[in-house]
């Protein structure tokens, strides 16, 4: 079996690996790191070398990256919480929806957010105590807030590759007109 089939498989398994624990209600910060230590084990390379220059690296920068993010968006949705916003939100789409519209109420504010510019990372913090206080009135469980909330977020259009496009079909036309 060629070597590529054999890394091929790995990854494979990782992911499947992923998503069982997921699935089966174990964290995320122990997922991950676990598939990453199968999918490292089938690349054929010493598997410390693997999780200490590749994976940890790639995790810090991550982190380093996008903590302020995270902490801003933290931040507010808990304001949003705990100053009593989140569920005056939740009212006011319960009333104009209905309650048993909840689940399309959730991803119809995440839409309208991303649509409108707000980064993903942020609209999903801010509508997660939202949806809290929608799913708690309407009864529906907390389970599905994340399906909720990711549906419009990665129908979303990207800005960044819209305007990148515009630039190209600019530069080429540009060219054309000489």
């Amino acid at each position: 079996m060629s070597a590529y089939i054999v890394e091929l498989l790995g990854i494979l398994i990782a992911l499947g690996l992923l998503i069982f624990l997921a699935f089966r209600g174990y964290t995320l910060l122990l997922a991950a790191p676990a598939a990453a230590i199968v999918a490292a084990a089938f690349s054929g390379e010493p598997l410390l070398a693997k999780w200490t220059l590749t994976f940890m690296q790639a995790t810090g920068r991550f982190i380093t990256n996008f903590f302020p993010l995270f902490l801003l968006g933290g931040v507010f949705g808990k304001l949003m919480d705990d100053s009593g916003a989140a569920l005056s939100v939740a009212r006011t789409m319960t009333e104009r929806l209905g309650e048993k519209r909840a689940v399309m109420a959730v991803v119809l504010a995440c839409a309208l957010l991303t649509y409108g510019g707000v980064s993903l990372f942020v609209v999903a913090f801010a509508v997660f105590p939202v949806a809290a206080a929608l799913f708690r009135q309407a009864g529906v469980p907390h389970r599905l807030i994340p399906s909720a909330i990711a549906l419009p977020l990665v129908a979303a259009p990207d800005r960044d590759a819209r305007a990148s496009r515009r630039r190209e079909l600019q530069h080429r036309n540009a060219g054309n007109s000489r």
